[in-house]
């Protein structure tokens, strides 16, 4: 999409705008500049979306309030004034954030409201207030995920024994009716009660969770997503037998071993059973080659994409042994159909393996898709292989994707983290292995932006020189602006200004001229 819009805005005109700001150093007066750039725009919603909420993250949220109640539609109003307290509470504006989260009309939205900010206070350090805060919250089917919210934040602070009473608190508010949540709230318990050491009481709420999905029968419309959190953290801790236990057929045979971690040895009476559907015999072994056909089944409690949200949620952290016991289940329910959500999950084992170091493996699953698919996620892969450090190996990986444009975003990943880890000349060289021009200028806007990081600023603007689009040189050129000195900053902005307007630049600018962001507004309402 950004590569579409980008290339829409067009190429830079041959007298290069900007460049007489470039090379003159003068200061320019930015306010003047800005007037204008907003002077040349026309149909910006300022009542909604995100220049409201840029206004109440740089200190204007009474501006962004009297913005956002000019809209007429109850739920709508009542939403983007959500929007606008975490906006605020993300900037550290607390106090103005509760004020305006108490003045929400609708009470639905006001406890929602309340609910996001009883972790901030709790996270800054204000307990008490956190407290008071989910006292107020008026309906009791919020009241459970408020305190087990204030138990995960009493936990990150390393506070074990007020995590315990909140989630005691937590589980009492929950166990004494059922509502719409319910399962979330016990996942974030069954965290809690992991981080706190207490594995049997999480083996018991987990248990509830499980009950609980089971109960609402989930369909493709009401996904097992607690369910999945909680498939998560035990496998995090080594166990998959409830893992396992879930993925076979409901009336499946049983297995009286349990799973191993990373055999996934079922047992030889199961071994020696049939699929129901496909009468196809099982293989004991349960390797990714190999794949256990009709252990796994459409009609088990979890399905493609709950295995699907598993292994997304174990991704960042699982270590080896876990994450290919993982990518072995799932590479096994794979041979089980080609459903609707088959390929999400083909997604999630793919980049679960190349994360692991496993490219071998992740592009074998990748060539399965369709070809007009494949060459996207083969760069997916590549992706994931240079975040895992292997930044060679990944570059030669490029070499296998036939499709061009998927070549070249993997090209662009490789180039983005070789910037990142500091190699920049490196990844300089290798933008020239790209073929696109958009795609380049891509590329470059990282390797400027690492460049100006790592402490060389003039080398990184001649950078952005190269770029030929002029939405896209506008946006290095933006990046730049927060990684500069007053002086440079200042030179910089203007010249986003004068490619592109002032949207690019807006909240980067809010830093060397402050009240941009509300001199916008202002213009866009007069």
């Amino acid at each position: 999409m950004t590569r579409v819009w980008e290339r829409r805005r067009g190429l830079l005109p041959v007298d290069g705008a900007g460049g007489d700001i470039a090379r003159g150093g003068f200061e320019p007066c930015l306010l003047a500049l800005l007037r204008l750039s907003v002077g040349t725009e026309s149909g910006a919603d300022v009542t909604r979306g995100w220049l409201p909420r840029a206004l109440a993250r740089t200190g204007h949220l009474a501006r962004a309030a009297e913005l956002v109640y000019s809209i007429t539609d109850a739920l709508d109003q009542g939403e983007e004034l959500l929007a606008l307290v975490k906006a605020a509470a993300g900037a550290g504006d607390l106090c103005g954030a509760q004020t305006l989260a108490e003045s929400i009309p609708l009470r639905q939205l006001r406890d929602q409201a309340l609910v996001a900010l009883v972790p901030v206070w709790a996270r800054a350090g204000e307990r008490d207030r956190a407290v008071a805060v989910a006292q107020r919250i008026r309906y009791p089917h919020n009241w459970g995920k408020s305190w087990a919210l204030l138990a995960k934040a009493a936990v990150d602070r390393g506070d074990i024994d007020e995590a315990r009473g909140f989630a005691a608190r937590a589980e009492d508010e929950v166990s004494s009716y059922a509502v719409d949540g319910t399962e979330q709230v016990l996942a974030l318990l069954v965290e809690v009660a992991f981080a706190t050491g207490d594995h049997d009481r999480a083996a018991v709420l987990a248990d509830r969770v499980e009950e609980m999905t089971r109960f609402r029968d989930p369909t493709a419309w009401s996904l097992p997503r607690s369910l999945a959190m909680v498939l998560a953290r035990e496998a995090l801790d080594g166990n998959l037998d409830r893992l396992d236990a879930l993925l076979r057929p409901p009336f499946g045979p049983a297995d009286d071993e349990g799973g191993a971690l990373c055999g996934w040895v079922p047992g030889e009476d199961v071994a020696q059973d049939t699929d129901r559907e496909t009468g196809q015999g099982m293989d004991p072994e349960g390797d990714l080659d190999e794949p256990v056909v009709g252990l796994l089944s459409a009609g088990a409690l979890l399905g493609a994409r709950g295995m699907a949200c598993v292994l997304d949620a174990v991704a960042e952290s699982a270590d080896q042994d876990v994450a290919l016991a993982l990518a072995d289940r799932a590479a096994t329910l794979l041979e089980t159909g080609d459903g609707r959500d088959h390929d999400i999950l083909l997604r999630s084992v793919t980049l679960l393996l190349a994360r692991q170091g496993c490219a071998d493996r992740a592009m074998a699953l990748a060539d399965r898709l369709d070809p007009d698919l494949r060459g996207g996620r083969q760069a997916d892969v590549v992706a994931e292989l240079a975040g895992s450090g292997d930044t060679g190996r990944a570059e030669a990986l490029v070499h296998a994707i036939d499709d061009r444009w998927a070549k070249d975003r993997a090209l662009v990943e490789v180039v983005r983290e070789l910037a990142r880890r500091g190699d920049t000349g490196r990844a300089e060289a290798l933008v020239h292995a790209i073929d696109d021009r958009w795609a380049q200028g891509e590329a470059l806007v990282a390797v400027a932006r690492e460049t100006a990081r790592h402490g060389d600023p003039g080398r990184a603007e001649i950078l952005t020189r190269s770029i030929v689009y002029r939405a896209t040189r506008a946006r290095a050129l933006a990046s730049l602006v927060e990684l500069s000195e007053p002086f440079r900053a200042r030179r910089l902005a203007a010249q986003v200004l004068v490619l592109d307007g002032w949207a690019p630049v807006l909240e980067a600018l809010e830093r060397i001229v402050p009240r941009s962001v509300a001199l916008v507004v202002d213009e866009l309402t007069r």
